[in-house]
């Protein structure tokens, strides 16, 4: 069963930047997309952005020429690195994949960004 770990979220100052990792169990995972969602407090979860397995890329209209995803396949890792940072984008982050027909969804980690 494929599971996905989310690291690297915290506290930043506005303008800043955090480098966020999804590690995945399973070999599986560099078959398939991920992709990088967020939610914040009282809002819907919305997609952040999304790399396929040949490493296409699309992002939130509200954080391109910001943020970075990448994916390491030997190391089952997807990476998105957030620079410029701003109070709005301050959620709890998450992973996510799709595998056999299975929706898989990490447990989140936080981001808060203060002004």
């Amino acid at each position: 069963q494929l599971q996905l770990v989310e690291s690297g979220g915290g506290l930043v100052q506005a303008g800043g930047s955090l480098r966020l990792s999804c590690t995945a169990s399973g070999s599986i995972f560099s078959i398939n997309a991920v992709a990088w969602y967020r939610q914040a407090p009282g809002k819907q979860r919305e997609l952040v952005a999304r790399i396929t397995s040949g490493g296409s890329t699309n992002y939130a209209d509200s954080v391109k020429g910001r943020f970075t995803i990448s994916r390491d396949n030997a190391k089952n890792t997807v990476d998105l690195q957030m620079n410029s940072l701003k109070p709005e984008d301050t959620a709890v982050y998450y992973c996510n994949t799709l595998s056999a027909g299975r929706v898989y969804w990490g447990q989140g980690t936080q981001v808060t960004v203060s002004s």
